[in-house]
């Protein structure tokens, strides 16, 4: 799903598919000479262009310009935020750049750039704005992770999650790919307990990568998890998911530096609660399972 879906372009902004489009760099690269992203979006002059329609919260489509360098990015105000009755503590943005830190630090890099800054309409979060595939692309590629199909076994190549009602009472098995980005995210979702992970909020981008966005409802001390990715649940976990996850429970060490900054983003009960979600996914050496003491799947799935 291309990150432009739903733009209102009322502003006057020429928008992602405009003649004035700016300049974009995806993932991680260096955003300009001598400029990250993460610089580029902290410090640069952030221009509200759009917004967002189909989002539930406040989320702006801007352009950030520093030191020559200009790229697009998603801005989402805290004053546009909805209140969460099971969410009470700290804020959605804090929540989106803390699953940002966490995705840094096992490696993987499945979420675009993020920080917390001030913006026209208040503190907020901001993150880089991805392209994806040009034309059809993006709607092609996610066909390519999810489907709908009928009968009983997903077929090769895909992994089933369970069964959704298409329509007259027909059911139909819900499957996603049997694809390493997805289950990354699938082992990022369990360690960040993800509320949401939908289909929309998968986004392929124009250079093949996969990222997960909207990573608001996260991190909660209670299990929280709802996902479109159980087609690996109880199955063991890759050794590079293992190793990625060795690194991540020394880096969540009282005093080390990616302690200390999620001490600065969610409370001291969700980093309790996430350092035993890693120890957990350690001790048992597979990927989460349903608990059955909360919904499995987001609604609407995608």
């Amino acid at each position: 799903m291309d990150g432009s879906a739903g733009l209102d372009r009322s502003t006057g902004s020429d928008g992602p598919a405009g003649s004035g489009e700016p300049a974009r760099k995806d993932g991680h690269e260096p955003a300009g000479p001598g400029v990250t992203p993460q610089e580029l979006l902290a410090r640069g002059e952030l221009t509200v262009r759009g917004r967002i329609r189909e989002a539930s919260n406040a989320v702006l489509y801007c352009t950030v310009a520093y030191e020559g360098v200009t790229a697009a990015c998603v801005y989402k105000p805290v004053a546009g935020e909805r209140p969460l009755w099971d969410f009470p503590d700290g804020t959605l943005a804090q929540r989106e750049v803390a699953a940002y830190e966490l995705s840094e630090a096992m490696g993987w890099g499945l979420v675009p750039p993020t920080v917390l800054r001030d913006g026209p309409y208040g503190p907020g979060m901001c993150q880089l704005w991805i392209d994806g595939p040009a034309d059809d692309g993006a709607a092609e590629e996610t066909r390519r992770l999810l489907a709908l199909v009928e009968g009983d076994e997903p077929g090769p190549g895909w992994k089933a999650v369970g069964y959704a009602e298409v329509g007259e009472g027909r059911p139909a098995l819900l499957v996603h790919a049997d694809d390493e980005r997805l289950r990354r995210l699938a082992v990022l979702d369990a360690v960040i307990n993800n509320g949401d992970r939908k289909g929309g909020h998968l986004l392929p981008a124009a250079d093949g990568r996969l990222y997960g966005i909207d990573h608001g409802v996260t991190f909660n001390a209670e299990d929280k998890l709802r996902t479109l990715l159980w087609g690996w649940a109880g199955e063991p976990l890759t050794e590079e998911a293992l190793e990625a996850l060795r690194r991540l429970s020394a880096d969540l060490a009282e005093g080390r530096p990616l302690a200390a900054r999620l001490a600065e983003l969610i409370t001291p009960a969700e980093i309790d609660a996430l350092r035993g979600r890693v120890g957990e996914l350690l001790r048992t050496g597979r990927h989460r399972e349903p608990s059955g003491q909360w919904p499995a799947i987001p609604w609407p799935p995608v």
